[in-house]
């Protein structure tokens, strides 16, 4: 899979002009949307078919600061899915290659409803997306 990649911009940063720490979960949000658009599956496609997937947890550790111009790769891949949880890795580098954050986020899918559903039954297509990322992701 192709990573993402931005440009941190000057509103991302504070007053010593580091990006802000709550911007790298935005970056984690467009990255995985690009994942998904990726595998074929975006999430306009997932809710037309009735099909939401709230953040359940998430765990960043922050490692370097970047600052505004800076480029940062994100780089995602499908830690685990099981039932009706999607687990997802974030490696986020600047371009010299050194390692700004990991994160991990965890995802749960419901109906319109709010109701639990497995997407190995509901959404097989989806899954073994994920599970052949999962494997690229391990083999290479």
């Amino acid at each position: 899979m192709r990573p993402y990649v931005r440009k941190v911009q000057y509103y991302e940063t504070d007053k010593m002009g580091v990006t802000h720490h709550a911007n790298y979960i935005h970056w984690m949000e467009e990255a995985r949307i690009d994942f998904m658009e990726q595998l074929g599956f975006p999430y306009e496609r997932m809710e037309a078919e009735g099909v939401y997937s709230p953040v359940r947890s998430l765990n960043c550790e922050y490692r370097r600061p970047c600052t505004f111009g800076d480029t940062v790769t994100v780089y995602v891949s499908t830690e685990e899915v099981r039932g009706a949880k999607l687990t997802i890795r974030y490696e986020m580098k600047n371009a010299e290659g050194e390692l700004l954050c990991t994160a991990r986020s965890e995802h749960a899918f419901l109906d319109r409803e709010g109701r639990i559903v497995r997407i190995k039954r509901e959404l097989p297509a989806f899954c073994a997306a994920l599970e052949r990322a999962a494997k690229e992701g391990a083999d290479g």
